[in-house]
This record gives structure tokens, C-alpha cells and sequence, in this order.
């Protein structure tokens, strides 16, 4: 089995590698291919990965290369985790944005349309090259905003399957609460990439006793503790929103914060930093403790389980990824993209049945996913009336005034990744 990562010089890569190490007889990889523009990166990290595959006595080769067509030949697998323009890209997206009032976020936002317009046409492309290298290989997107991505890659007709770690994140903290192993734990994950809530947590299986009820009522504070909510928020939705609902449920704070203090890019290039020293180090043989501080945690254990269950029969039957709506939750288009239960295969991912919603989140979803259908129509067609109309669509912007001002700072700051400007 061969696996290609496009983004593999990323300083999150060593996460990726001990996963494949340590879940080896769960995803047998006979080759991995970093593929990174970024050779410098890529010399660093891949020296460190291939030292963590020998201290775990994996037989897999690793190479690396800073060409997508040969990093992607004959790959059984793809996954896209990459950052068009670099932390320096994000360090924009976070900063401008706030000039207008409007929150400055990477993958929501006037900050995640501009992440969208810079990375569709490259997604697109590097997927088009898999295509021709192997029509059969399956591409697993972790490249944020991973909605619109997918949603890309999916209507162009690529084998795709969308991932985040929002969801086995939760699993990992609930299963600890309840002092359970976290297969035991299933959630009723429902909604949109970064904006989804857990309905229920159930024990056992998918209609298994739910759990939530009993640790909203004794871990309420720690859960919205580590959301960076109000527990009342919490406690009066009787669900727990992901960490990204922030931004809708407390907007205006949290503009107040961020222009307080350095922006998040800023914190995670000062850590990259300090992160590529340690892997040039040659005695360093296992992921350092800073990296857990990176973000993306069990994004590794995600990865296995979704490309096993695509390549094989290793991966869990049913798992939380991003695809096509088909009529799950019905007031949304087919094929819009959604972040739910799936039964996940060899055929790729069917949606699970889901209960009506609430008007409270399927009236926020819907919204959002208008916004996505115009970020997507300007991320492929570009054009500054494209981008006007998709920012005034997105609830956290909604005003003429703020729409216009944005749409000319995203397009100043972003010139370059633009073909159209």
C-alpha cells in the first residue's frame, strides 16, 4: 500500500507519522511519499519521520520529494493538508479582517474566504494530477476550510472524503469523563466543517443509552471550560457546540479579544519554528511534547481509520467525515457537503440518517451553506462581485458596508494566489 501526503512538510507531519507507526496492523503502509514545495521543511521532517518509523520497528519506506507527479504515482491514497501562502497568509487572514469589526479567523469569515479562494485552484489542480496518476486513488482532504474544499473536489469528480478532528477530539474527552474506552463512544455529530454540535453521546453504539445529559450535569463547566464559552451557553442549548460556534455565539467578544493580543498565526510560527530546530536534531526519534500544542490533536488516529476503511476493511464502520449531503438533512441542497456520521467503505461514505433538527441549527447551517455555494462560485470563477456577494451572505459579516470594506482588504492582502486581481 502506498501514501502520498501533500503538505508533508508541514511541522504537524511527525503527528501523522506516529499514528501510522503505532496503528500499523490497522493501515499496513508499504510506502509513504512527503511531497512539500518547502524542501528545507521537507529534509527536516522527513529525516525525523523516518526515525520514528525505525524506532517503532515500522517496515515502511519513507521518501520525499518536492515534485507532485512523482510523489503521487501509483499512490492508493492522497491526503491534502496543505497551507496556500504559508503561516504568513494566515497571519493576514487573522489581522484584517478585525479593521472592519468582523473576526479574524483562518477558516471562517472573511479570513476563511480568503483561505478558500487561495486553495481551491490548487487543491483542484493536485488533483487532477492524482487523477491521471492513479483514477482510482481516494483523496482525503484535511485542508482547511475542509467544507468548501471537499465540496470542490467532489463536483469535480474526485474520489474524496473531507476529515477534521473536531469530532474524534470530542470522542477522546467524553470517553475520558466517562472513564470508557472511546470506541464506546458515539457521537450524534450533526452540521456543517467547524460548524457542528453533538446532540448526543451514546454508549455502546449509534443507539446506545446517550450520555450527555449526565455530563452536561457533572463536567458542564469543565466542557465549557475548554470551548471558551459560558456555561450558560452550554446549559441552555442543551448540546455541546464545537469550539468554532464561538465566533457566532460571542462575536463581538471575541473581536475584543484577538485585538488584544498576538494573533494565533503568530503564536503557531514562533512554535514552527522552535519545532523544525528539534527535528534537525538526529538523536530526536519520537514527536515532541510541543507538538500537541500545534493544534489538530488525534488527527492521526482520524487519518488511519478513514484510509483504512476506504483502502480495506481495518477502519471503523461508521466514522464523522465531510461529504455529500444526499438528502440527509433535507433542507439543504444534495450536494451540498456536510460533517456527519457516515458509513464509511471501499465505496466511500454514505451519510447515516439524522433526525430533524432544531430550527436554532438548521437555520445557521443553511445560512452557512449558502455562503459556501458563493465561496465556492468565487474560488472558481473569481471576480470581486463573487467575493462581495459570498461575504455579505456569511452570518458573522451580513452588512453592506463591512461586505464592501472586507472585499477590498481580501483582495489587496491576497493579489498574488488571485489569477483574476
Amino acid at each position: 500500500m502506498k501514501l502520498a501526503v501533500v503538505g508533508g512538510g508541514s511541522t504537524y507531519t511527525p503527528e501523522l507519522i506516529d499514528g501510522f507507526a503505532r496503528l500499523r496492523d490497522t493501515l499496513p503502509i508499504e510506502e509513504l511519499v512527503l511531497v512539500d514545495p518547502a524542501a528545507d521543511r521537507l529534509e527536516l521532517v522527513g529525516g525525523l519521520a523516518r526515525r520514528i518509523f525505525a524506532k517503532q520497528d515500522h517496515a515502511g519506506r519513507i521518501t520525499t520529494t518536492t515534485d507532485v507527479d512523482a510523489g503521487v504515482a501509483d499512490a492508493d491514497a492522497v491526503l491534502l493538508q496543505l497551507r496556500v501562502g504559508g503561516q504568513a497568509a494566515r497571519e493576514r487572514d487573522e489581522t484584517w479582517p478585525l479593521e472592519c469589526g468582523c473576526v479574524g479567523q483562518e477558516t471562517t469569515g472573511a479570513g476563511g474566504l480568503a483561505k478558500a479562494l487561495r486553495t481551491v485552484p490548487v487543491v483542484l489542480d493536485i488533483a487532477e494530477r492524482v487523477r491521471r496518476a492513479n483514477p482510482d486513488a481516494w483523496i482525503i482532504d484535511f485542508t482547511n476550510p475542509v467544507g468548501i474544499v471537499t465540496r470542490a473536489l467532489l463536483q469535480a469528480g474526485h474520489k474524496a472524503v473531507g476529515l477534521c478532528n473536531v469530532a474524534i477530539g470530542f470522542q477522546r474527552k467524553f470517553a475520558r469523563l466517562l472513564d470508557v474506552n472511546p470506541s464506546e463512544v458515539h457521537l450524534d455529530h450533526v452540521g456543517l466543517n467547524h460548524l457542528t454540535w453533538e446532540l448526543g453521546v451514546r454508549l455502546g453504539g449509534p443507539d446506545g443509552e446517550n450520555a450527555l445529559p449526565r455530563l452536561l450535569a457533572e463536567h458542564g463547566e469543565a466542557i465549557a471550560g475548554d470551548l471558551r464559552m459560558d456555561r450558560r451557553i452550554v446549559d441552555r442549548l442543551g448540546v455541546v457546540p464545537s469550539y468554532y460556534l464561538r465566533y457566532f455565539y460571542a462575536h463581538d467578544e471575541v473581536v475584543r479579544e484577538l485585538g488584544t493580543k498576538p494573533s494565533r498565526a503568530a503564536e503557531v510560527a514562533a512554535m514552527e519554528k522552535e519545532l523544525l530546530a528539534m527535528y534537525g536534531d538526529p538523536a530526536l526519534d519520537e514527536k515532541p511534547e510541543l507538538l500537541a500544542k500545534r493544534g489538530g490533536a488525534f488527527y492521526s488516529e482520524a487519518a488511519v481509520d478513514l484510509a483504512a476503511s476506504l483502502l480495506g476493511d481495518g477502519g471503523s464502520p461508521v466514522q464523522v467525515v465531510n461529504t455529500y449531503n444526499r438528502g440527509t438533512l433535507p433542507f439543504l441542497p444534495d450536494d451540498a457537503v456536510i460533517e456527519v456520521q457516515a458509513r464509511v467503505g471501499r465505496d466511500g461514505a454514505a451519510p447515516l440518517p439524522v433526525p430533524a433538527l432544531d430550527p436554532l441549527y438548521a437555520g445557521l447551517i443553511a445560512n452557512v451553506t449558502a455562503y459556501e455555494d458563493l465561496a465556492l462560485d468565487a474560488a472558481l470563477r473569481g471576480g470581486r462581485d463573487r467575493v462581495f456577494k459570498a461575504l455579505l451572505a456569511h452570518p458573522l459579516i451580513g452588512q453592506f458596508d463591512y461586505a464592501e470594506g472586507l472585499t477590498d482588504r481580501l483582495i489587496a492582502h491576497n493579489r498574488e494566489h488571485l489569477a483574476w486581481a
